[in-house]
């Protein structure tokens, strides 16, 4: 009784503030000026590859500059990577199994990587879900075209995150930590680790293909979700943040996509509100994603959700509904797989 108390306080506890406000208008300003931009020029549906791209902004979140932009660079490859690869599937119209072994196979790449280079936010989870989301809608621009938003965003994210140094202007010799050496122990956890992406992206996946579900790669990256966790609880706690997380989340997009006579958004241009409703919850998504991932969850559910509607327009209810049923599926499968797979060495 006392671990059912103790589990329900951790998954309503919100974690103390850390300059939480900073990341957010950092993220939130990379995200904004690409996505503003395509507005401009009439190209709203580029906006998912601009905002992957402007995604590289979350990491790196506290650290120093020369570090930050270590990592934002190595983050910015991964984003970058998964939008390429994405747009490739998708023009060569490579949709259900061929989607699945591909992203189940760079899960396990990804997690080498992420856990070797020690970004943060940790795992391949915004890389994969780059890739499937990408693979997932029509192709609304040349294959070239779409990753050079992207690495055009991320290229802008590089600079919103160093901009701070010419007011430090603060160059710390030696600043910039190294992994350690991999030990042989490393070694067969990092592989442990590696497959349990493989084994809980590829199993979501196969759920959602065998399902008929038209975004598998939902289920898919809502699995690698528990498995970003410290321990087990952790993984748990992170599990359950998803699923909450995301059915509240689907409430706001319901309110945004089917709007009552009173709503005051009917009122204004459709794709401007979209496109000012992703730049807020993704501000919001970083205000609360170290200290509550269920709170980041219901907003970044919109975030992904309004993208996707301005790539390709699909049915509102649809839409919603299958990223409830996949998040739930895919969550369930990281758990899972978490409980099943262990590692005998804590994952450093």
């Amino acid at each position: 009784m006392r671990k059912l108390l103790s589990l329900a306080r951790d998954l309503n506890s919100i974690g103390p503030a850390n300059n939480d406000r900073l990341s957010a208008v950092r993220v939130a300003l990379s995200v904004a000026v690409p996505t503003l931009f395509l507005l401009a020029i009439g190209r709203p549906e580029l906006t998912l590859y601009a905002v992957f791209g402007g995604l590289t902004a979350m990491y790196g979140r506290n650290e120093g500059h020369q570090l930050r932009l270590r990592h934002q660079l190595q983050a910015a490859a991964v984003l970058v990577g998964g939008v390429t690869v994405g747009t490739f599937l998708a023009m060569n119209h490579i949709h259900s199994w061929g989607l699945v072994v591909v992203e189940a196979l760079l899960a396990g790449v990804g997690s080498v990587y992420s856990d070797r280079v020690r970004l943060k936010p940790n795992g391949p989870f915004f890389g994969i879900l780059a890739l499937g989301a990408c693979a997932s809608v029509p192709l609304a621009a040349p294959f070239g075209v779409a990753v050079l938003i992207a690495a055009a965003s991320a290229s802008f994210s590089l600079l919103v995150g160093f901009a701070g140094w010419l007011r430090v202007r603060a160059w710390k010799s030696g600043a910039v930590r190294y992994a350690p050496a991999l030990t042989p122990q490393l070694r067969r956890a990092a592989v442990v680790h590696a497959a349990r992406y493989v084994t809980a992206v590829g199993a979501a996946g196969a759920i959602g293909v065998l399902s008929g579900s038209g975004y598998p790669h939902w289920a898919m990256a809502a699995a690698a979700v528990p498995l970003a966790g410290a321990d087990m609880p952790s993984a748990v706690n992170r599990g359950i943040h998803r699923i909450v997380g995301t059915f509240l989340g689907l409430g706001v997009v319901a309110v945004v996509l089917f709007p009552g006579p009173l709503s005051p958004l009917q009122h204004l241009p459709a794709t401007l509100v979209l496109v000012a409703l992703v730049i807020i919850c993704q501000f919001c998504t970083e205000l609360f994603m170290t200290r509550h991932y269920g709170w980041a969850m219901v907003f970044f559910t919109p975030v992904i959700l309004l993208m996707t509607e301005l790539a390709a327009h699909t049915d509102p209810g649809r839409l919603i509904k299958e990223r409830g049923i996949e998040t739930l599926v895919g969550a369930l499968t990281g758990i899972a797989v978490v409980v099943l797979i262990r590692s005998r060495k804590r994952r450093l």
